[in-house]
């Protein structure tokens, strides 16, 4: 059974872990039913232990009341390890707990969100390096969100993600399907483009230290946007959003929960720009016509059959 020493550790890292949730600006933390019902139910009474015997008995003056825990101080957050990273939530947060929001306070929100994303340099190397934060693009009421990786070099010039030759194929991808960009939202784990080593061209992959430093802004666009459907675009989103680093071959295709939402893992546009074969943009389409199931959207003979034969 757990002693009152660690009792108490386990309160003081709970208050740590919320101030920390509030320095980076977060005001609500959503709980499930099933917690709150915990929370008001009987607290659990520890086995009780054999007295230990005294060479002098307690005297009223002698027994104190235990003092109350002393939230530690916030510093610098802990190193994330790697280990951490890839460990998913155990208990996501779901939209369906969250509290309704009227037009006027998720405008509100959306854009006290904005402007702290701007303003952020909790990463100073990207801090120092980006052009523009890529906050995200698209409608805040849409049933569709597209998660990728991180902004490269077209989107860290205009502030916007998906805007290179990948994300004209996704824009593509989303027409096809019967949206448009606007109708949807476009949005990457990472806020700011991964530094280059000096004259080096290209993109890297973010770091699991980045992505859990960023992914923050990323939970509150969701839980304000409330889509039906996630789309994760690419290993580096799945892994950044799931955890999972067993290979997007094996995992796309296949529905995941991600904070409560419906979530398809799939290739990343750049993935069908490196390979054109019919078959790999079969396999996207499949994808998506699995996505449009899900939203109950009306799906055309001609759609069914795309890329089946050239």
């Amino acid at each position: 059974m757990p002693t009152s020493d660690a009792y108490n550790d386990l309160l003081d890292a709970t208050i740590q872990h919320l101030q920390e949730l509030k320095s980076r600006g977060v005001k609500f933390v959503p709980v499930s039913p099933a917690t709150l019902t915990a929370l008001n139910g009987p607290a659990a009474t520890p086995q009780a232990r054999k007295p230990v015997a005294s060479p002098i008995p307690p005297t009223p003056s002698t027994v104190r009341a235990p003092a109350p825990p002393v939230p530690k101080a916030i510093e610098q957050p802990s190193p994330v390890r790697q280990t951490d990273f890839l460990s998913p939530p155990a208990e996501p947060v779901s939209a369906s707990s969250l509290p309704a929001l009227t037009a006027e306070a998720k405008a509100a929100a959306f854009a006290d969100l904005r402007q702290r994303a701007l303003a952020c340099v909790k990463c100073p190397h990207l801090a120092s390096s980006r052009k523009n934060v890529v906050f995200g693009v698209g409608d805040p009421n849409a049933q569709l969100m597209f998660i990728g990786e991180a902004p490269g070099a077209d989107e860290d010039e205009q502030g916007e993600p998906f805007v290179g030759k990948a994300g004209q194929l996704l824009t593509k991808i989303v027409q096809t399907m019967g949206f448009s960009r606007d109708s949807v939202y476009i949005a990457n784990i990472l806020k700011c483009r991964p530094d280059m080593p000096p004259q080096s061209s290209g993109n890297r992959k973010p770091t699991p230290e980045e992505m859990q430093t960023c992914i923050p802004f990323l939970h509150e666009q969701i839980d304000l946007i409330r889509p039906k459907v996630i789309v994760a675009l690419g290993a580096t989103a799945v892994e950044g959003l799931l955890g999972k680093t067993i290979g997007i071959t094996k995992l796309r295709g296949q529905w995941r929960t991600y904070r409560g939402t419906p979530l398809m893992p799939t290739y990343h546009p750049a993935y069908l720009l490196r390979n054109q074969a019919l078959s790999e943009k079969r396999r996207v389409w499949e994808d998506m016509l699995q996505v449009m199931e899900k939203l109950a959207l009306p799906i055309s003979e001609k759609q069914r059959n795309y890329f089946l034969k050239a």
